[in-house]
């Protein structure tokens, strides 16, 4: 065996379509493109959103609100969430244990009960969490940018 013998097996592979080629393939005369119009027109592409002159829907529809970029996006970690924890969570950790993404400051929320005593630093604490976690016996650090 060599590698010029190598060669597809028999009926993988098909033969491309040769529309335009004549009536007897079937796809001759328009080649599949149907009878008269832009589409049937070689270099035709009519942009995504396009009504053919028609004030488009994405202009129709009024604008509302904006977008605040200052607005910081935080990594929500719920209580539930650090109960197989132990001694001080940090937002490293949380991190390696794949409960948040990088580079994003985290807050912890008060769903779900905490057991151990734990020490947590995150940069917010709703008010609920900070209750529980120090019910508990833990502490609440919060971090600075």
């Amino acid at each position: 065996m060599k590698l010029s013998e190598l060669s597809p097996a028999k009926g993988s592979k098909h033969a491309k379509k040769r529309k335009g080629i004549g009536p007897g393939t079937g796809l001759g005369k328009t080649g599949g493109r149907g009878e008269k119009g832009q589409k049937s027109r070689s270099g035709n592409s009519i942009r995504p959103g396009f009504e053919g002159g028609q004030m488009p829907l994405v202009r129709r529809v009024p604008k509302r609100g904006f977008t605040n970029i200052w607005r910081t996006e935080y990594a929500v970690v719920n209580l539930a969430d650090l109960d197989g924890f132990d001694g001080e969570v940090t937002p490293e950790l949380l991190h390696e244990r794949g409960l948040v993404r990088a580079n994003r400051p985290v807050k912890v929320l008060g769903n779900g009960e905490i057991a151990t005593a734990l020490t947590v630093k995150a940069r917010r604490f709703s008010q609920s969490a900070r209750a529980k976690i120090e019910a508990a016996g833990g502490s609440c650090e919060e971090l600075t940018a």
